[in-house]
């Protein structure tokens, strides 16, 4: 995979936080994350201040536990499934040992979603793994999206002894936890069992304040706070910051009067430079000294976090090498407070001056969701618009779109180069159906005078380009798609832009779906040609290149097809480089290849290229590649005289077939290769009885009952209430347990099996 450049927040977020010296050791804690080695997941779940993080990092750090631990902070900002998975994907390959960029490369190939790929990839490496980790994921409770919970609630079903999971937030994680309580693979910390005892108590008073605190004193104490971690720090604040130590502290636990208590005890007795740096920077969720003295316009705020964090004034490192910080979330809330009374307005300076600051070090993501914090809708918009080269060569579309649904319909609608970029962003992400609500936000705002996007000579023909490709791949009227694909051409006439080859490649694509192949063939060469001169992104350069490859092939065309093939190899291996050759563009190419070498008769070649085909198809959900690429597979196994291969591989085409819409010309060929086998696609006769070998889960089992209906997966998913990409995760796991590779064969399976 290529190299990619990590924020420094990355780097940050993907480390154990070192311990505080002097912090309380809290040993009858550590035990039962020791104890529960053997169950998958741990849940410390407790309110704001009561020890959770610090808890784990002792743990962590603890050398009795003798597993790798692998930890990562989450904050608002990850509350998307591509990014939430990149951050921990990130992380494990990086910490441990034996793990490749496979499933970091699925992850970030346009069009998938985790459970696609990538954590399957993942579960197989973990699989041969004999060393043990554990994945931390701090302040979990952030996580609001369905699809994150989903994907991981999919791990840890099938999570192997390589690796358990420990989540730590303020409220249970909507993930099963009565089924994993159940079979005894759930380890509990909750606050009952957070709260001090009146001899740690004690122990965290005397460090705080440097001085002998008499188990009297912390038994008043720990019963006023009801043991609360913050409670106690402030209690032992007030201790060293007056003569007395009397218990003088919060007259009530964490609900009363906590905010006014840290800004009377604590923020107003700092000095003026230091009570500035912290209150102005609240709304920053992390802390480093060059992005304080950027949105601060001052100098030397790394040695004032380093005080700060000597200090214990609630702010603490979150890597080894202390550069980046963090306050303590009740303390955060309270500095927020004071800025909001006292400087009104600053928070949205600050936040857009840290998304300059972001944004000149091209962390796009960052920048963006600043700048929306900010309530600077159209600055986001802005930069939104003119990245989508930026998020396609990371990997990270999903992401893109992700950003432009935070912003109000009417800032996208005020600004069609923004609605245009979204939707094209949909279209190469694989999102489809998505791109043609952000088309007609832009549609009635564009004319001639609307300045373009970037890469594209017109914002018009871009539009048109990407509305072809939603009318005729959506709505399957190939008519109209041709009509606005031919207008979209005569708009981009410049060979050096991006839109040359996109409207190009669109109107290729929708020739080849309209079985007018020959017409098709300039077209295609003419942007492939484009996109080789230009050097675009890979996913770009292999479209035009897959529908080129069947253009000819359906043709005839057999030297040009080689030619085509010996040019598009360094494609092929950037992509493979970068997404372990994940991308949607090379099943076709692949299939194509494959026919290629049956027709040369090397049928062991053809073989090798064609199940790999099929494999990319079934995963990208390309419905007319799987179906032709397994319809080529028939027919080198009806060549070697493989018939119940042959039959299989047919059953599962015309299921797809069957399952939804496809386009004439790839079902007629699919009749073609099913008279020659006879047309009898049935399940082999006779055999062994069958046997199950790995037990189905809750979930499989569901999915497995709904697949008896007539119900589309998209249908299954809703009663499930699932998203269709988990529903095909779960199926394909289904289908392995079962032995089968489709729907009615399953079916047949667990009905043998007495499991329906």
């Amino acid at each position: 995979m290529s190299e990619r450049r990590e924020s420094p927040l990355i780097t940050a977020k993907q480390v154990v936080p070192p311990v505080r010296p002097g912090a309380v050791q809290r040993a009858r804690l550590h035990a039962p994350l020791l104890d529960g080695a053997g169950t998958r997941l741990a849940v410390v779940v407790a309110p704001a201040g009561w020890g959770k993080t610090t808890l784990l990092s002792q743990w962590a750090h603890d050398p009795a536990e003798d597993r790798g631990v692998v930890w990562v902070s989450l904050d608002e900002a990850d509350d998307e499934p591509v990014r939430f998975w990149t951050y921990v994907l990130a992380t494990l390959r990086r910490e441990v040992g034996g793990l490749t960029d496979a499933p970091l490369g699925g992850l970030l190939s346009p069009g998938l979603d985790p459970v696609d790929l990538a954590l399957p990839t993942l579960l197989n490496e973990l699989s041969a793994l004999r060393t043990r980790h554990v994945l931390v994921l701090d302040d979990y409770h952030l996580l609001t999206h369905p699809g994150i919970h989903e994907s991981m609630e999919f791990l840890l079903g099938y999570l192997p002894d390589a690796l358990r999971v420990v989540i730590a937030g303020r409220w249970d994680p909507p993930l099963p936890l009565a089924r994993l309580r159940a079979r005894d693979q759930l380890t509990e910390l909750r606050a009952a069992d957070l709260g001090f005892t009146v001899q740690e108590s004690a122990a965290l008073l005397s460090a705080v304040t440097d001085r002998a605190v008499d188990e009297r004193t912390a038994g008043v104490l720990r019963e006023r706070t009801e043991g609360w971690a913050a409670g106690l720090q402030l209690a032992a604040l007030r201790i060293r910051n007056t003569t007395g130590a009397d218990g003088a502290g919060p007259d009530a636990g964490p609900d009363r009067h906590v905010l006014d208590y840290l800004r009377a005890e604590v923020i107003d007795r700092l000095p003026a430079d230091q009570r500035d740096l912290l209150v102005r920077t609240a709304p920053l969720e992390r802390l480093c000294g060059p992005l304080c003295d950027e949105v601060l316009g001052r100098t030397g705020s790394a040695a004032v976090l380093d005080r700060f964090d000597r200090a214990d004034l609630f702010v603490t490192p979150v890597d080894p090498q202390r550069q980046w910080y963090r306050c303590h979330a009740l303390f955060r809330d309270a500095l927020h407070h004071v800025l909001d009374t006292d400087h009104p307005g600053e928070a949205a300076r600050v936040l857009s001056r840290a998304a300059d600051w972001f944004l000149a070090r091209e962390y796009v993501a960052e920048a963006v969701e600043l700048r929306i914090r900010a309530g600077d809708q159209e600055g986001a918009g802005r930069v939104l618009r003119s990245t989508v080269p930026h998020f396609l060569e990371r990997g990270a579309l999903a992401v893109h779109l992700h950003l432009g649904a935070l912003l109000p319909p009417a800032t996208v609608r005020a600004d069609p180069r923004l609605a245009v970029s979204l939707a094209w962003s949909a279209g190469l992400s694989g999102r489809f159906t998505a791109m043609g609500p952000w088309l007609d936000l832009a549609e009635p705002r564009i004319d001639e005078h609307s300045p373009a996007l970037e890469g594209w000579c017109t914002l018009r023909g871009a539009a048109t380009a990407v509305r072809a490709y939603e009318l005729g791949v959506v709505q399957g009227d190939l008519a109209a798609a041709l009509t606005r694909a031919a207008t979209a051409v005569e708009l981009e006439p410049d060979p050096d832009r991006i839109g040359y080859v996109v409207a190009r490649t669109v109107l290729a694509a929708m020739l080849v779906f309209a079985d007018r192949c020959a017409e098709a063939v300039p077209v295609a060469e003419d942007a492939w040609g484009s996109a080789r001169a230009q050097a675009l992104p890979p996913l770009l350069g292999l479209q035009a290149a897959s529908i080129l490859s069947s253009a000819l092939s359906e043709t005839g065309q057999v030297a040009p097809l080689r030619r085509l093939f010996a040019e598009v190899g360094p494609v092929i291996a950037a992509a493979s480089q970068r997404w372990g050759g994940a991308v949607s563009g090379l099943a076709r190419l692949r299939t194509v290849e494959g026919r290629l070498a049956h027709a040369d008769g090397d049928h062991a070649a053809a073989r090798a290229l064609l199940r790999p085909a099929v494999e990319l198809a079934r995963t990208f959900s390309l419905v007319p590649t799987l179906v032709t690429a397994l319809a080529a597979l028939a027919e080198v196994e009806l060549d070697d005289g493989d018939r119940p291969a042959a039959r299989a591989a047919l059953r599962e085409a015309r299921e797809a077939v069957d399952d939804g819409a496809v386009l004439p010309v790839v079902a007629r060929a699919l009749r073609t290769v099913e008279r020659r086998a006879g047309r009898a696609p049935v399940a082999p006769a006779g055999g062994s009885p069958v046997v199950l070998v790995e037990e189905l889960t809750d979930r499989e089992r569901a999915v497995l009952r709904a697949l008896t209906g007539t119900a589309t997966m998209r249908e299954i998913g809703a009663s499930l209430y699932l998203s269709i990409n988990t529903v095909k995760g779960y199926a394909k796991v289904l289908y392995r347990k079962l032995g089968v590779a489709t729907r009615q064969d399953a079916v047949r399976q667990a009905r043998a099996l007495g499991l329906l």
